[in-house]
């Protein structure tokens, strides 16, 4: 009989790939069904953004990340069902964007992502 295998979330591996503007080390680290809710000034509460599969969460990395911009990740925290952090970002034109971010975590993969996001008004 074999065990179930329960993986552990890295948080720093996290944190560098999205420093990184890796999307495909990101996207290894949420589950099969895992669903990212963004909300922002233009996906405001009453109607997040919701991504509900693995390649609308792909296809959301891959732009975030292709993008000429930089991404500092602070304030990390982490427990055994979630972690939390927040990220800066820069435009190359000085744009500045912040984010944060709640992870609920199911054995050791994220299952659900939060997002809350403003950026600079020019």
């Amino acid at each position: 009989m074999s065990t179930p295998t329960t993986t552990t979330f890295d948080l720093a591996r996290f944190a560098r790939a999205a420093e990184e503007r890796d999307a495909s080390t990101q996207l290894s680290m949420y589950g099969p069904n895992a669903t990212v809710t963004i909300t922002d000034k233009v996906s405001q509460p009453g109607a997040p953004r919701v991504l509900h599969t693995r390649e609308e969460i792909e296809t959301w990395l891959q732009e975030m990340y292709g993008r000429g911009m930089t991404h500092s990740v602070r304030h990390r925290v982490k427990d055994d069902t979630g972690a939390a952090y927040t990220q800066a970002c820069c435009y190359p034109d000085g744009t500045n964007v912040l984010c944060a971010t709640v992870i609920e975590l199911d054995g050791g993969l994220i299952s659900a992502q939060a997002v809350v996001q403003v950026w600079d008004e020019r």
